[in-house]
């Protein structure tokens, strides 16, 4: 099976004997479009899906396992009016920071990570929608990174493709994070705050979970990003596989302390 086809036909809902078992990490789900995609057959095992947009509650800190994945969604990181459990999953970052558990947040999951640690996220931000395939520059502190270490490692020039699709943005940063990448469109592509790093691109997003994206919003060229994603999908499928990789390694480290 190819990553691709993984992300088409991966069921992200765990079978009922599995919600017993303690998760080796959990991937918190706000939006039935933005799912786990490619990450899914990255992770590995023992990975549980709480689907938040069907009604599962948020969990408690202590059953989250060695490892927190907070994906996108349609929502701002400030809409609880629209996902009401947007006050609990921003105190369950929060706590799970302050635990040392590894946390990986995606577009929204990073606006989460920053607003739940005391930064701020502008809604409908100034420089518009980024969408399509964008340029990730990464700063010096990402050589170190835990995670994204292995990606620049990757990079030429120090620069990275990735995936985007999103209209807010983080606008400061929370007190004592550090600043890893950046784009031309958009300052904060990449931070990280103690165990946790937020993203505002797209790793886990394939070519048919992007254009759906892309065709949803009247915004964007769906035929340019489709040729983007073209052009690019060598380096976007080493990217999801390089970082998904190191974030697993680092939720495993966690999990033998």
């Amino acid at each position: 099976m190819t990553v691709e086809s993984a992300e088409l036909t991966r069921d992200a809902s765990p079978q009922e004997g599995e919600r017993a078992r303690p998760p080796r990490l959990t991937v918190l789900q706000h939006s039935a479009d933005v799912p786990l995609g490619l990450l899914g057959s990255v992770l590995g095992d023992g990975v549980r899906v709480v689907r938040l947009d069907r009604g599962e509650p948020v969990p408690a800190p202590d059953a989250v396992g060695s490892g927190l994945v907070v994906l996108g969604g349609q929502m701002s990181a400030y809409d609880d009016a629209a996902a009401p459990w947007l006050p609990a999953t921003r105190a369950l970052i929060a706590d799970a920071v302050r635990a040392d558990v590894p946390i990986l947040g995606i577009c929204l999951g990073a606006q989460l990570l920053a607003v739940a640690c005391g930064g701020a996220v502008v809604v409908g931000a100034p420089p518009g929608r980024e969408a399509g395939v964008i340029e990730v520059r990464w700063r010096d502190a990402a050589a170190t990174d835990p995670v994204l270490g292995a990606v620049v490692a990757t990079a030429a020039d120090g620069v990275t493709r990735a995936v985007s699709m999103h209209a807010d943005a983080v606008s400061d940063l929370p007190a004592g994070a550090t600043w890893l990448g950046w784009s031309h469109q958009y300052p904060y592509q990449a931070f990280r705050v103690g165990s946790a790093l937020g993203v505002q691109f797209h790793p886990e997003a394939g070519k048919s979970i992007a254009l759906g994206w892309a065709r949803a919003h009247d915004d964007v060229d769906a035929a340019q990003v489709d040729a983007q994603l073209n052009a690019s999908a060598a380096e976007l499928a080493g990217l999801v596989i390089t970082l998904g990789r190191a974030f697993a390694a680092q939720v495993d480290a966690h999990a033998s302390r």
